[in-house]
């Protein structure tokens, strides 16, 4: 069953890649812990409807999400340097936190896996966005296979601002 509403995010080791910094192991507990952040999760880095319109949003309206106190974290079932050279080839400004999680322990730990292995892909994350206030989760969108209504930067600034 996927994280509800009011739930605290799981507490597992992530790899963080923030810019062209280095690659930096944390408890996720530390990430989340006293920030108020918009978390969305992709299948896969450089997949057709990730790399082409769900980052892509992220980056163009990362300014909006920061002016109005929020940290944007982008997560994939992908290793750290996958993701590392992801955020490059997309241009990811500094700050926009990527987070590699490549064994999908967080992804399980969510409830939020998806079984990618008809496609080659194993297990992975299913696309959705949520919102976290010291680590408590107040909204999260989950996708439908094959869509991108509700965990897209648009989509996430509407659902805040309602």
């Amino acid at each position: 069953m996927p994280i509800q509403i009011g739930q605290s995010l799981p507490d597992v080791e992530i790899a963080v890649v923030d810019g062209a910094a280095e690659i930096k192991r944390i408890p996720s507990s530390e990430l989340f812990a006293g920030r108020n952040v918009v978390l969305f999760g992709v299948p896969g880095a450089f997949t057709p409807t990730c790399s082409e319109r769900h980052l892509p949003g992220y980056v163009k309206h990362y300014q909006t999400f920061k002016a109005r106190g929020m940290d944007v974290y982008g997560m994939s079932v992908n290793d750290a340097f996958v993701m590392k050279a992801w955020g490059a080839s997309q241009h990811v400004p500094e700050g926009l936190k990527l987070l590699a999680d490549g064994n999908a322990s967080l992804t399980k730990a969510l409830g939020l896996e998806m079984d990618g292995s008809a496609y080659g892909m194993g297990i992975r994350s299913r696309r959705f966005a949520l919102h976290a206030e010291n680590g408590i989760v107040k909204w999260i969108g989950v996708e439908s296979p094959g869509e991108l209504r509700v965990s897209g930067a648009e989509a996430v600034l509407q659902q805040l601002l309602s």
